[in-house]
């Protein structure tokens, strides 16, 4: 899914004291997702033993972003939510390929002519992106552009191409037509017609940098969200608990929960066909494509990883969907956890063993 910068919408805050609480993340993209819905604010002094909650959302690279965090001094926390914002709004700057005057978008327009110097920041993260490539046997590519377009997923909601327009949007994908330049931080294009999506990494590197902000400003409880599909919990949301619960939920009927778990100090992302798709002459094609082939990737109907650093757990998503339950099992990360929904009556919704 391409990033985009919607209007930016006002967000909204709750602050209240609890004894403990447990927030439940359901990780499904429902209709209201990319919404905010502001209701009125709240808040009460905090009494000894008890910790006061913020929760604040922003509308913000093609997602609503949203955090949830626990402490003992609200301005404190509504600061480092600000904060965190900011970095948001800043690499929406860097990384979206909807502003033409972003890091990214200038990438796409000049690389191909000469080598664009770029940001360190950036830079280290095209060069992730390429290890992710070279991981997942190419599964994982960030030049997937223009299949998104030919497919017409990068402005609207899809369409049937011709097997012509396949192959032609195929010749320009493939991670090693992407020159990086250590020496200097410099990226240059093989050939023309090559372009950068970032979709597959940009909310995941969003929330690791947000998680970094509200380290930095003293926070230690906290969940972030980036539309339901990456998120990190920082601690728990009481002190000295489990950590904080999330339910996946089924990706055919969002009404059953498939699993429930606790995460503290991890990240968890999922992608699934029900994110963006189309059906034509019978058959459903989903927004995950597979840059070998140029067409959706079949048989699979999400995937949920758990790792360290949300960049991780959203970019390993994509090639457990695309390459499936064996394929994963033989090449994820040892410390990887990984929940498959396969599009199979025998095969039912089930971690990786």
């Amino acid at each position: 899914m391409s990033l985009r910068s919607p209007q930016k919408k006002p967000p909204f805050r709750q602050v209240f004291a609890v004894v403990s609480a447990v927030f439940v993340l359901l990780l499904w993209l429902s209709p209201l997702a990319g919404r905010s819905q502001a209701p009125p604010a709240l808040a009460a002094a905090a009494q000894p033993g008890q910790l006061l909650r913020l929760e604040e959302s922003l509308d913000a690279m093609g997602s609503t972003f949203t955090v949830t965090l626990y402490g003992d001094d609200g301005e404190k926390l509504e600061a480092a939510v600000e904060a965190a914002f900011a970095e948001v709004r800043r690499l929406d700057q860097m990384l979206s390929n909807y502003r033409p005057d972003s890091e990214l978008s200038g990438i796409n327009r000049l690389a191909a002519e000469r080598p664009v110097r770029v940001t360190p920041e950036l830079f280290d993260l095209l060069a992730r992106c390429a290890e992710y490539s070279g991981q997942s046997q190419g599964a994982f590519d960030i030049t997937v552009g223009p299949l998104m377009k030919v497919w017409g997923f990068y402005r609207s909601s899809g369409r049937l191409p011709s097997r012509e327009e396949v192959a032609l949007a195929l010749r320009k994908v493939g991670y090693r037509k992407v020159l990086l330049n250590a020496a200097d931080h410099t990226v240059r294009f093989a050939e023309p017609g090559v372009e950068l999506d970032p979709g597959g990494i940009g909310k995941g590197y969003a929330v690791d940098r947000m998680v970094d902000v509200l380290r930095d400003n003293g926070i230690a409880s906290a969940l972030v969200s980036a539309g339901g599909s990456s998120m990190y919990a920082l601690g728990s949301p009481r002190r000295e608990g489990p950590g904080w619960e999330v339910k996946i939920r089924h990706p055919k009927d969002q009404r059953q929960t498939v699993e429930t778990l606790l995460l503290r100090d991890q990240s968890i992302s999922t992608s699934g066909s029900y994110e963006k798709f189309f059906e034509a002459d019978g058959r459903v094609y989903s927004h995950i494509m597979d840059p070998r082939t140029g067409y959706p990737a079949p048989g699979m109907l999400s995937a949920s990883v758990i790792a360290p650093t949300a960049l991780d757990s959203e970019a390993w998503t994509k090639p457990c969907f695309i390459l499936g339950r064996q394929w994963a099992a033989r090449h994820k990360p040892k410390d990887f956890r990984v929940f498959l929904c396969e599009d199979r009556a025998e095969q039912p919704c089930a971690w990786l063993q």
